[in-house]
């Protein structure tokens, strides 16, 4: 996979793309990421991105032109590399907003489809409106504000980076994580199996497997209970542990 960002500071995204996971699949070839400085787009002296809001306002916004020609820039790169008897999904181009689409799980499997990833991150006041009409998709990492786009960039990055196949090393890690069953993860345990009092379950030390697999999925029911409930309401449950839930659920009102 390739994903590329426009940023006015690529340089922010050195070493968190070197590093772990992320840094490891672009040294394999599993990922090729590349981060373009927007300014390279531009056509005064002083490199502009930004420029003050019609009708008046606070704060100033991420020009049109540069993130334009930024795009048709990386688009027909990647145009140009396709070989005509191949067929390949078109580039996806992102751009991060409060007013996106919430990013979760399934958004970054359905990412980790597609073979080249555009990433536009804005700052300032946002972007002019006509960037987000030519986008594909525009994503939401929360309900709080940031200075600009590059950190959504890196979580989007890392959440897709570790679904392409050979990034984890293990690939069972993917299907035993929070969120993949509708469910949060189960609590873990590593040595020792005492410490300061703390003592790992008895269920845990016992090596039967059953009882251990039985454990772990009451466990991420009642944890999913206690952080997100919300999150029942989709999951795929048996008749018996949506009985649980639902009684969880009602302890955790009370």
């Amino acid at each position: 996979m390739r994903i590329d960002v426009i940023s006015i500071f690529p340089q922010m995204f050195d070493e968190p793309m070197s590093l772990s996971i992320i840094g490891r699949a672009r040294t394999s070839g599993i990922l090729d990421f590349q981060a373009h400085d927007l300014r390279n787009w531009t056509h005064d002296r002083h490199r502009t991105t930004d420029d003050e809001p019609y009708g008046g306002g606070q704060g100033l916004l991420m020009k049109v032109e540069p993130v334009f020609e930024a795009l048709d820039a990386l688009l027909a790169k990647e145009d140009g590399a396709q070989e005509p008897e191949k067929e390949t999904k078109r580039p996806l181009v992102i751009c991060f907003s409060p007013h996106g689409k919430p990013f979760n799980q399934e958004l970054a499997a359905e990412f980790a489809t597609y073979e080249q990833l555009i990433l536009i991150c804005g700052r300032y006041e946002g972007l002019d409106e006509r960037v987000y009409e030519r986008v594909d998709r525009i994503i939401s990492v929360g309900d709080f504000i940031l200075t600009g786009g590059e950190l959504p960039a890196m979580l989007l990055t890392d959440a897709v980076c570790r679904l392409l196949p050979g990034a984890l090393g293990d690939e069972m890690s993917n299907l035993d994580e929070s969120f993949i069953n509708g469910l949060l993860e189960y609590p873990q345990y590593t040595r020792p199996s005492v410490y300061r009092g703390l003592a790992v379950p008895d269920v845990l030390l016992s090596g039967d497997h059953a009882n251990i697999s039985a454990w772990r999925r009451n466990m991420s029911i009642m944890r999913t209970a206690q952080y997100r409930p919300d999150l029942l309401e989709t999951a795929v449950l048996s008749e018996e542990e949506r009985l649980l839930a639902t009684s969880l659920l009602r302890d955790v009102a009370i």
